[in-house]
């Protein structure tokens, strides 16, 4: 079901594959043999005035920094490339105060964790989400992910199936496929990726700052520019490993999760703007809707990739909205 009060159509959708348009040069659909040690136990929640920080270990030793606030139904929040769990405070704090529990971590890679030269592919970020979700023994709880995190839960559940899920949000998502395809002919050209590889590796300090243009729609006419939120994409940005930051450029923009999304058999909100410059909507939400059994799809008119922190406000009460309706339909 599409909820949006303006149709889409080509016209009202300047995307594609062949959407592109310079900033400071850069293109704008960017953006996502000793033994192991054993898995720590579930741990005693100790997010009450904590002297250190919560982390679990990864069967391959890495360790993952997470969130955990509030108390009552669990929502897991996993964040896009390059950012860190910071990226959901606003969905955090809102549903923190309406009587929820909110974990957000850290990706290998990123922020606070282990910055590990191997495993930087969804299918490791899956299986470190699905250790997260083991150690803390979290069940009935709704997967959040936006970007590069949305497909990380829909990796998770397609390697780990839905035992501890009961609903899944997917935020201006990746899935299921970003790269152009003889069979995805909407996605993006390798050459677009490559520019991104490049500009990471040349100067990613002044790369993040220049994608944060188009991330939150600042190059559009009526666009409201923060440059608080612009400080804050480049600070996350830079808490990435080098390589941790190059090899997630493959993970998001290469890994097709079309057999996953078929196995997503839980209530499912999809959100995407349509004017989404990072993450075309034509070969994400459209597609990922159509895959998913139970899913609802709503598109924000006019919205940038960024809409989680530019506009929090609607974000969060289709959150909420959704989390209880989904919980009285299951009562």
């Amino acid at each position: 079901m599409i909820d949006s009060t303006t149709p889409i159509s080509g016209r009202q959708v300047p995307i594609g594959g062949a959407a592109m348009v310079a900033v400071a040069g850069l293109p704008i659909t960017v953006f996502a043999g000793q033994p192991k040690p054993a898995s720590a136990p579930a741990r005693q929640r100790t997010n009450q005035g904590e002297a250190q920080m919560n982390t679990i270990t990864t069967n391959d030793g890495i360790r993952i920094f997470y969130k955990d606030w509030g108390t009552g139904p669990t929502v897991v929040f996993s964040h896009g490339w390059p950012l860190n769990a910071d990226a959901w405070d606003p969905q955090m704090l809102f549903l923190g105060q309406n009587g929820y529990r909110v974990i957000a971590h850290d990706r290998r890679g990123h922020g606070r964790s282990s910055q590990p030269w191997n495993g930087n592919n969804m299918d490791t970020y899956a299986d470190d989400l699905g250790t997260l979700l083991d150690q803390l023994d979290l069940k009935n709880i709704t997967l959040v992910g936006h970007s590069t995190g949305g497909g990380e839960v829909v990796r998770y559940i397609g390697r780990h199936g839905t035992k501890r899920i009961s609903k899944a949000v997917l935020i201006g998502a990746v899935p299921p496929l970003m790269l152009k395809t003889e069979t995805n002919p909407d996605g993006l050209q390798l050459s677009a990726f490559d520019e991104i590889r490049a500009g990471v590796t040349a100067d990613r300090s002044q790369f993040f700052k220049d994608l944060t243009i188009p991330f939150y729609g600042y190059n559009k006419p009526d666009a409201k520019i923060s440059q608080g939120v612009r400080d804050a994409f480049w600070l996350q940005g830079m808490q990435v490993s080098i390589i941790g930051a190059y090899d997630c450029i493959k993970a998001f923009s290469e890994t097709d999760f079309t057999e996953d999304l078929k196995k997503v058999d839980v209530p499912t909100l999809i959100l995407h703007g349509d004017a989404d410059q990072i993450v075309p909507i034509q070969a994400s939400a459209l597609l990922s809707a159509k895959l998913i059994k139970n899913s609802s799809l709503r598109v924000y008119p006019g919205a940038p990739h960024g809409m989680c922190t530019t506009l929090p406000d609607k974000v969060n009460a289709d959150l909420l909205g959704f989390l209880k309706k989904a919980d009285q339909a299951a009562a």
